[in-house]
């Protein structure tokens, strides 16, 4: 079992960044891959980036490429998401997540769905 618990989120106006984090408990965390999904009021729910449980491969929406980087650290059961050059579009509440991701990154981003969930944390950027 995993838990994950978010942090970073805020208020920020365009072209800001942010650092999101994400905390694990579990013996397990570096057997998932973990990723990052965010939902904004009235949207579904999106894929943002995720990475692979040796941190080694990583892949993101076109939406975010070339703005946002994920990583992790396994010593420290932690995952980050550094958003850079926000925009007012990527407002919305940002959930880490954790999955076995047997369809490989781009199968578990499709599919919107995941093992474990954190709480979320709300990302607010102002134009």
């Amino acid at each position: 079992q995993v838990q994950l618990v978010e942090s970073g989120g805020g208020l920020v106006q365009a072209g800001g960044s942010l650092r999101l984090s994400c905390a694990a408990s579990g013996r397990t965390f570096s057997s998932y891959a973990m990723g990052w999904f965010r939902q904004a009021p009235g949207k579904e729910r999106e894929f943002v980036a995720a990475i692979s449980w040796s941190g080694g491969t990583t892949y993101y929406a076109d939406s975010v490429k070339g703005r946002f980087t994920m990583s992790r650290d396994n010593a420290k059961n932690a995952v980050y998401l550094q958003m850079n050059s926000l925009k007012p579009e990527d407002t919305a509440a940002y959930y880490c997540a954790a999955d076995l991701a047997r369809r490989g990154l781009r199968g578990w981003g499709s599919s919107l769905d995941s093992d474990h969930w954190g709480q979320g944390t709300q990302v607010t950027v102002s134009s």
